[in-house]
């Protein structure tokens, strides 16, 4: 969702932010809040001297169903910040009894309780100074007020967000992008790790610039990689899989046993075997670590296969091809016929070559078509 150039200030400034998102969270914020107003009715009763919810909870209900992939905006920030901010103000006031004094004080405190308490929440702020000057909520409540309406409006808010966000396919709670590791179980971090940016150069990055950053650091490094990918997608966006893959494919059937399966990948001296069934449709991969298994024949032991189309862009291969389990990625028509083989030495040989040459070459596909080897 971008707006022109001509009107700056009208432009989104979340990243990533569609028209469609905002729509969606118009909506959430909309069944959200009166939801919560409905049931705190049928809970508490409806009367006029009866107050169901607190304003913040308002603010709460932006952040949940706008930005839910905010650290901000989870479960236990949301529910723990609002009701230690309710209980801060009420503390505040008590110790306090200049209101102007008191205002700034429950805030302060606030924000500093629930940072201790990891559940920083914005609408907290406003929950602590509600709580410290007062209002009819607070006096229908008293003590109570932390937990009547605030923590009631903040679970039942919680609840909400997560059934909608099931229902519109968002994750909530948001989990963070866990932390690469070797499939190997060494200690050597994962292929793609190992050149570029490290975790190391993250944080210095972030000390150096001294702001804070309402994004997961696990995420922050999962978007650079992402923009690290994209940028070589983009300067080697005229090498299609075509060019590059193998014709030649040594596939075999699946009736075959796990012995003449061993010894075409020594014969050839290959990694792994497309396997396709009678009707000449791939069915799967094996390897040698398929071929370990004691089941046969070998199509009781295929792992699923990787594939691409003959027309997708090469680089785009690069996440499966260095993810250390995937040593080829098969190339496939739209019936699941075998075109060809893209290995890892396949993909590095033309990526190098384009690098080291520093221009694109287009290499026209072979009229020829793909040549199969099978063994009945």
């Amino acid at each position: 969702m971008s707006g022109p150039s001509r009107f700056p200030l009208f432009r989104p400034i979340l990243a990533g932010a569609t028209l469609r998102d905002r729509l969606v969270a118009c909506v959430g914020a909309l069944v959200g809040i009166a939801t919560v107003g409905f049931l705190c009715s049928l809970m508490l009763g409806s009367g006029p001297q009866l107050p169901l919810l607190v304003a913040p909870v308002g603010a709460s209900a932006v952040l949940l169903f706008a930005v839910p992939a905010s650290p901000l905006a989870q479960p236990w920030p949301i529910v723990g910040g609002n009701v230690i901010s309710a209980f801060t103000g009420l503390l505040i006031a008590r110790l306090i009894p200049d209101p102007t004094v008191a205002a700034g004080a429950a805030v302060a405190v606030a924000i500093a309780v629930m940072s201790f308490a990891r559940c920083l929440h914005p609408p907290g702020g406003a929950v602590a100074l509600a709580a410290a000057l007062g209002g009819p909520a607070v006096a229908k409540w008293g003590l109570l007020f932390p937990l009547i309406p605030v923590g009631l409006n903040s679970c039942i808010l919680v609840a909400l967000g997560l059934l909608f966000h099931r229902l519109t396919r968002k994750t909530y709670p948001h989990v963070a992008t866990p932390v690469s590791v070797n499939p190997h179980g060494t200690s050597d971090p994962p292929p793609r790790m190992r050149s570029g940016f490290s975790r190391e150069d993250i944080d210095a990055a972030l000390t150096k610039l001294d702001e804070t950053f309402d994004i997961d650091r696990g995420d922050l490094e999962h978007i650079l990689r992402e923009i690290e990918l994209q940028t070589i997608i983009r300067s080697h966006a005229d090498l299609r899989c075509a060019d590059i893959m193998s014709r030649d494919v040594v596939c075999i059937r699946a009736t075959a046993t796990k012995k003449e399966a061993i010894a075409l990948l020594q014969q050839h001296g290959v990694r792994l075997l497309p396997v396709i069934g009678g009707d000449g449709r791939l069915l799967g991969t094996v390897g040698l670590r398929e071929l370990l298994s004691p089941a046969e024949p070998i199509a009781d032991v295929l792992s699923a296969a990787r594939t691409t189309s003959p027309f997708a862009r090469a680089a785009e291969l690069l996440p499966a091809l260095t993810d250390g389990r995937t040593h080829a990625v098969i190339v496939t028509d739209g019936d699941r016929r075998v075109l060809g083989l893209i290995s890892q030495t396949d993909l590095l040989s033309a990526v190098g070559r384009l690098s080291f040459s520093k221009r694109e070459q287009t290499v026209e596909p072979s009229a020829a078509g793909p040549v199969h080897r099978l063994v009945a």
